[in-house]
């Protein structure tokens, strides 16, 4: 492969394709390890259980994916710079109940809405900041504030549900609602999806987070912002966790600080199956999204199974090392060069 170029300002611009790549090896692109996977893996299931394969059963997979998917989808940014962001789940908690309180206290739902993504990006970059300025491992920071949200959230809530919401406004009807007969919120998860990946593999920010996480002495050298990349990659993962509340207050109508428990691993462990290493440089949003839909379909698959719930995690782990395997081998495929070469 091309050796990375910067421009005239030190911009990292990232390798060329190489010439002369066969068409094979062009068309295994990072995704289509996991993408097979989901493929195959939903088949398999149709062929014993045909009804897994009916349009109601798929789009509920989807919807269910939606709000653990964004999470993944933001978490790309900060893995992929070798940051992990264990807070996700406990600022979704915690937006959720800060828009469920604004909304019964009459300040209004679209008042709500930008509190609640305003917030999470703030938190994000806080954690970002933390982490920058401090000089601590962003594993400890988000580890610290995940139970700081939660915790700030089950105070707010009192420990319980809140669920006296004007559930006829538009907030509810609309964001929780459905769309030429697909909920609002599959719709707003493609959306992001193509977002970020745009902004991850076509923007000078993108290409940032790529070349901080393949060396950081090299891009600081290189006169990169290397603490501004940071804080904001870890903004736009809060951002993503913001999105999620905002879409599920939308369509449970209620605030619960109890919600999000474990989601922060799923999202980890989604990314790491669409093709985001821990070793950071590289990563995919369509295959983090695509990791999370893995998941989904599997806990899906053990109900139609009739496999006992104690045997879920299991499963799910069983799958993340095949997924992980799939992707492995399509990259050998792509490059074949030896490991040092």
């Amino acid at each position: 492969m091309p050796p990375a170029v910067t421009d005239s300002a030190g911009e990292y611009r990232g390798g060329a394709e190489a010439p002369g790549r066969p068409l094979y090896r062009r068309f295994a692109r990072d995704e289509v390890g996991v993408i097979a996977v989901l493929v195959v893996f939903v088949a398999g299931v149709g062929f014993f259980h045909p009804e897994f394969l009916h349009s109601g059963n798929l789009l509920s997979i989807t919807h269910n994916t939606v709000y653990v998917g964004l999470m993944a989808c933001g978490i790309v940014f900060p893995l992929a710079m070798r940051e992990v962001d264990l807070s996700v789940g406990g600022m979704y908690a915690m937006c959720m109940v800060v828009g469920a309180v604004l909304i019964r206290d009459g300040l209004g739902t679209w008042v709500a809405l930008i509190a609640m993504l305003a917030l999470s990006a703030l938190l994000g970059a806080v954690n970002g900041a933390v982490t920058t300025y401090m000089r601590l491992p962003s594993f400890i920071v988000t580890l610290a504030t995940a139970m700081l949200f939660r915790g700030a959230g089950l105070a707010l809530a009192d420990g319980k549900q809140i669920t006296d919401l004007p559930q006829s406004d538009s907030f509810f009807t609309v964001l929780g609602g459905n769309v030429a007969g697909v909920p609002t919120a599959v719709w707003v998860f493609v959306i992001m999806v193509a977002a970020l990946t745009v902004l991850f593999t076509r923007t000078r920010f993108g290409a940032r987070v790529r070349a901080i996480g393949s060396n950081r002495e090299a891009a600081e050298f290189s006169g990169l912002p290397v603490a501004w990349t940071r804080i904001a990659a870890l903004s736009l993962s809060g951002l993503m966790a913001g999105v999620a509340a905002v879409f599920s207050l939308a369509f449970f109508m209620a605030g619960d600080p109890t919600v999000g428990q474990g989601y922060e691993l799923t999202a980890i462990a989604g990314a790491i199956i669409g093709g985001t290493p821990l070793a950071g440089g590289r990563g995919s949003v369509v295959g983090a999204a695509v990791g999370c839909l893995i998941l989904s379909a599997v806990a899906s698959a053990l109900a139609f199974f009739q496999v006992p719930i104690n045997w879920t995690t299991f499963a799910t782990g069983g799958v993340i090392l095949v997924a992980v395997a799939a992707d492995t081998l399509l990259r050998r495929i792509r490059d074949p060069r030896p490991a040092g070469g």
